[in-house]
């Protein structure tokens, strides 16, 4: 089933698989700015990452001692959530443990995602609870693709990601086949990123110390833009499938990251993995600007 939010500026719709925003659409020309989720190319839109981001050395982890299976990016995207609230300006759904859960992540948690529709602006938000008895460690990111260029007949030559301020970051090293490195490789400087597929040709670029907690998608071309704002995030990824020639960069904010390359310790000591204390709550969110 769709669901579907508007104003007299916006139209979002979205669905229960995944809790899944599915687009993002100016009424004014019909623009839209996020991707459609074509498996031609990708099949989701803007997925959420739970309770692991990217890969696990081997597609396993262990918790005192016993061993577990996660795809990549958990199983947070291909869930079926259920529909908790949905007023005039927001939606708001819903995914609990199960059994079926608990064979492959073994914490109760229930998480919400909840999206809020204010002007030109999309806020998303997150909040993860610790239903179980003991302290719960999880990972939990986001991995919209938004449409680049945004204008049809632009290229992503005309384009640019616009930093909120000057930035002289490096990455992290990458592994061909997605593992993370723990030494630095030079990233970016300034405030603009000139953009063309060779960015991506070497694959995820993934970022620990940006100063910026906003970026936009910006042409040289004409007026239309996107911008993403996350505070207090402490990774921040740059994706475009590496062939080369997609129509849209994912700008994914995270808390957490996929593993470091031969990782084989407890995933509790994983780099980058959260806790929460039984009974307690974590909160965050990041939001969409369109036309600013």
């Amino acid at each position: 089933m769709i669901y579907i939010l508007e104003n007299d500026i916006l139209r979002l719709t979205f669905r229960e698989q995944g809790g899944e925003m599915r687009s993002i659409t100016e009424k004014a020309d019909g623009t839209e700015y996020l991707w459609d989720g074509n498996p031609a190319w990708w099949k989701y839109s803007s997925p959420i990452l739970f309770p692991i981001i990217a890969k696990l050395w081997e597609g396993k982890y262990r918790v005192d001692g016993k061993e577990y299976e996660l795809p990549s990016h958990g199983f947070g995207r291909t869930s079926n959530y259920t529909l908790i609230k949905q007023e005039k300006d927001s939606i708001r759904f819903a995914l609990g443990w199960s059994e079926e859960t608990l064979a492959c992540y073994p914490y109760k948690f229930r998480l919400e995602i909840g999206y809020e529709l204010h002007g030109n602006r999309v806020d998303v938000l997150w909040q993860v609870r610790n239903e179980g008895e003991d302290t719960m460690f999880f990972s939990i990111g986001a991995h919209p693709a938004l449409r680049c260029p945004i204008v049809p007949g632009e290229t992503i030559e005309d384009c640019f990601l616009e930093f909120n301020c000057p930035e002289q970051a490096e990455k992290f090293a990458v592994t061909p086949d997605a593992f993370l490195k723990p030494e630095h490789v030079p990233g970016i400087k300034g405030k603009e990123l000139p953009l063309s597929w060779d960015f991506f040709a070497q694959g995820t670029w993934i970022f620990d110390s940006l100063k910026s907690d906003t970026i936009a998608i910006r042409s040289r071309k004409s007026k239309k833009s996107i911008r993403i704002h996350f505070p207090d995030f402490p990774f921040l990824a740059l994706w475009s499938p590496e062939k080369g020639g997609a129509p849209f960069i994912c700008i994914e904010p995270w808390f957490g990251h996929a593993d470091m390359e031969g990782y084989t310790g407890d995933f509790r000591r994983r780099h980058g993995t959260q806790e929460l204390a039984p009974g307690k709550e974590f909160n965050a969110g990041y939001s969409f600007t369109v036309g600013s």
